[in-house]
C-alpha cells in the first residue's frame, strides 16, 4: 500500500533516480516531470500528496510554477528545492506558502523527514499523544486516588487540561473517552477535598490557598507599590482550557507567567465577581456596604456596583491611586473603548470587564443554532479562539504590548456542560440560578449537593435562617481553574507575563436550596471545583 504520490519537478530529472528509487522502496509513488508546464498539466489531471519542485528551471522558474500550481491545486504542499539560498528568493517561495524547502544536495533522509512532516504529521502526532497520555494514565489515576494537598489539585487540574487540548488535535476517541472518565473521578474527588476544606479556608485567612477576595490585595497592590501601572482584564465565564488557546496567540507580544487561584462559593457572577472586586466575602460586602449589596429576591442587577466597590477596596487599604473602570458587552462597546485608548494609560490601575464569553456559555443552552456550533468542548474552545482573533480585544491586547503596563488577565468562574443534571424541586419563588439555590422546603438528592447549614459559616449569604448548599454540577477542572497574573513590560518581551485566573467552574446542571438551605449544585459524578486559575505558564 503507497503512503503517498508525489510529483517530483526537475529538469534533472534522471540525476535524481537514485533518490526516486529509495522514495519508492517506502512505498511512495513518485510522479516525474521535467518543466513546469507539464507540472502545471499533471496537476490538472492527477492528485498529489505532494510536491518536490526545483526552483531553477528552463522556461518556466520555480516560483512562476509555484504560483500556477497554486491556482490549480491550493491545498497540497509545495517543497522548494533549490541550490540558491538568496533571500529574496526564499523570501518570495515563503510568501507563497511553500510547505518546506530544501538545499541541494538533497540528502534521502531529508526528504523523508519532509514528507513526515507535511503528509504524515497527523498519524505521528496522534500516535506521540496516545502514547504519550498512556503512559500518563496510571500516574493520574493514582494521584486523583491520593489525599492532595489545594495545590496539588491545580497542578493535577494543569495535567488534565493538557492532556483533553493535545488528544482533542487526534482522531482516537477512545483515549478521549479515557480521559473524560479520568475527569470525571478527578471531578468527584475534588467535589470532596473542597466540601471538606472550604468552610476552613474561610477560618483561617492566613494560610489559606489564593481565593477571589485576596486577588486585589496579594497580586495587584504588590505591583502598584513596586511603581508599576496595571492593567486587569476580566473576561467573564472564563475557562482554563479557552486561556490555554488564547495564551498562544499572545505569546509573541508577551511573556506570560500562569498562576491559579480558587472562586470562592458560589461561583455565580453576583459572588464570585463582586468578592473579586471588594476584597470581601458576600456577606461583609452585605455588612459594611449594604448599599452596594442587591439581595436575591430584588429584581435589580447584581453586578451594577463593580466601580464602587474596587473604590471602597482601594479606600479600605488607604490607597491613594486613581483607577479606570469600564465593562464591554458587544464589540461596539469595545470600539468605543479602543478609540478612548489612551486615556488606559493615564490612570495607575486600569479594569476592564468583558461579557462575551459569558454571552457566548448562555447562548449555547438557549440557541440551537448556537448549541450546533458549539456541540463539544473542542468546538466550543475554537468558537472561543476565533471571537478573539477578531474582536476589538485582539486589538486592545496589541495595544497594551506598546505600553509600559503589567497585564493580569483573570475571570469571575468559569463553565461545564452538564450531561447528568440534578433535579431540585422548591416553592415558587426559588431564585433560578443554575449554580445554585437559596429559597425554602426545596426537595433534592444531599448526595448530590454541597450543603452548608449555616451560610455564615463560609460567608456567602448573610441571612442565618438560610442553608446554603451548593451542588457542584459536573464541575470540570478545566472549567475551574484561570491564569491570573500577567506582566507587560513596553519594548521587553521577554518580561512580559499575563496570567489568567480561572475561577470555580460555572456549575450548569440544576442548584438546590432546602428550607434554611442555600444549595449549590453538583454531579452524580462529582463536582471539582477546582482550584481558580490564574496565569498560565506556555514557556
Amino acid at each position: 500500500m503507497t503512503l503517498g504520490k508525489l510529483l517530483w519537478v526537475d529538469d534533472e530529472i534522471e540525476m535524481l533516480r537514485p533518490h526516486i528509487l529509495f522514495l519508492n522502496k517506502k512505498n511512495y509513488d513518485v510522479v516525474t516531470a521535467t518543466n513546469g508546464a507539464d507540472a502545471v498539466d499533471l496537476c490538472r489531471a492527477e492528485d498529489f500528496d505532494l510536491i518536490l519542485l526545483d526552483e531553477n528551471m528552463p522556461g518556466l522558474s520555480g516560483l512562476e510554477t509555484l504560483s500556477l500550481i497554486k491556482d490549480v491545486r491550493p491545498g497540497v504542499p509545495v517543497v522548494m528545492v533549490t541550490k540558491s539560498e538568496e533571500e529574496d528568493i526564499m523570501d518570495q517561495a515563503i510568501g507563497s506558502k511553500i510547505a518546506d524547502y530544501l538545499i541541494k544536495p538533497v540528502n534521502p533522509n531529508q526528504i523523508l523527514l519532509t514528507l513526515k512532516k507535511n503528509i504524515h504529521r497527523q498519524e505521528i502526532v496522534t500516535e506521540a499523544t496516545v502514547s504519550g497520555y498512556r503512559q500518563e494514565f496510571a500516574r493520574l489515576g493514582m494521584q486523583i486516588s491520593e489525599p492532595l494537598t489545594a495545590t496539588e489539585w491545580m497542578e493535577l487540574y494543569k495535567r488534565l487540561v493538557y492532556w483533553e487540548l493535545e488528544l482533542s488535535e487526534t482522531d482516537d476517541s477512545a483515549m478521549r473517552d479515557m480521559l473524560r472518565m479520568q475527569k470525571e473521578e478527578a471531578n468527584h474527588m475534588f467535589a470532596r477535598f473542597v466540601k471538606a476544606n472550604y468552610a476552613g479556608w474561610l477560618a483561617h485567612p492566613d494560610t489559606r490557598p489564593l481565593i477571589s477576595p485576596d486577588v486585589f490585595r496579594r497580586k495587584v497592590f504588590p505591583l502598584l507599590d513596586a511603581g508599576r501601572k496595571v492593567f486587569v482584564l476580566v473576561l467573564d465565564n472564563f475557562r482554563l482550557d479557552q486561556w490555554r488557546l488564547l495564551s498562544r496567540e499572545l505569546n509573541e507580544d508577551f511573556a506570560i507567567d500562569e498562576e491559579l487561584y480558587y472562586s470562592i462559593l458560589p461561583t455565580a457572577t453576583q459572588y464570585a465577581r463582586n468578592a473579586l472586586f471588594s476584597g470581601l466575602m458576600p456577606e461583609q460586602i452585605r455588612k459594611m456596604y449594604p448599599h452596594l449589596w442587591v439581595d436575591e429576591e430584588e429584581d435589580e442587577g447584581k453586578n451594577l456596583n463593580e466601580e464602587s466597590l474596587i473604590a471602597e477596596q482601594l479606600k479600605r487599604f488607604r490607597r491613594k491611586e486613581n483607577f479606570t473602570y469600564n465593562k464591554v458587552n458587544d464589540s461596539l462597546a469595545a470600539d468605543r473603548l479602543l478609540g478612548q485608548a489612551n486615556r488606559l494609560g493615564t490612570a495607575p490601575l486600569n479594569v476592564l470587564v468583558v461579557n462575551f464569553i459569558d454571552i457566548l456559555s448562555h447562548a449555547r443552552t438557549e440557541s440551537k443554532a448556537v448549541r450546533e456550533l458549539a456541540n463539544d468542548e473542542a468546538a466550543y474552545r475554537s468558537i472561543t479562539l476565533s471571537w478573539f482573533r477578531h474582536s476589538p480585544v485582539s486589538d486592545l491586547f496589541r495595544l497594551l504590548s506598546t505600553t509600559d503596563q503589567d497585564i493580569i488577565l483573570t475571570t469571575d468562574h468559569g463553565s461545564i456542560r452538564v450531561d447528568t443534571p440534578s433535579k431540585i424541586i422548591g416553592e415558587r419563588n426559588l431564585n433560578t440560578n443554575l449554580r445554585y439555590k437559596l429559597g425554602r422546603n426545596m426537595s433534592y438528592n444531599a448526595k448530590e449537593v454541597y450543603e452548608v447549614r449555616r451560610p455564615a459559616d463560609i460567608r456567602a449569604h448573610p441571612l442565618d435562617g438560610l442553608h446554603l448548599r451548593h451542588r457542584l454540577t459536573l464541575l470540570r477542572l478545566p472549567e475551574q481553574l484561570q491564569p491570573l497574573r500577567a506582566i507587560l513590560q513596553r519594548h521587553v518581551p521577554a518580561r512580559r507575563h499575563i496570567a489568567r485566573r480561572n475561577d470555580r467552574p460555572a456549575h450548569h446542571a440544576t442548584p438546590a436550596q432546602t428550607m434554611n438551605k442555600t444549595v449549590l449544585p453538583s454531579t452524580r459524578t462529582g463536582a471539582l471545583t477546582t482550584p481558580y486559575g490564574q496565569g498560565a505558564r506556555p514557556h
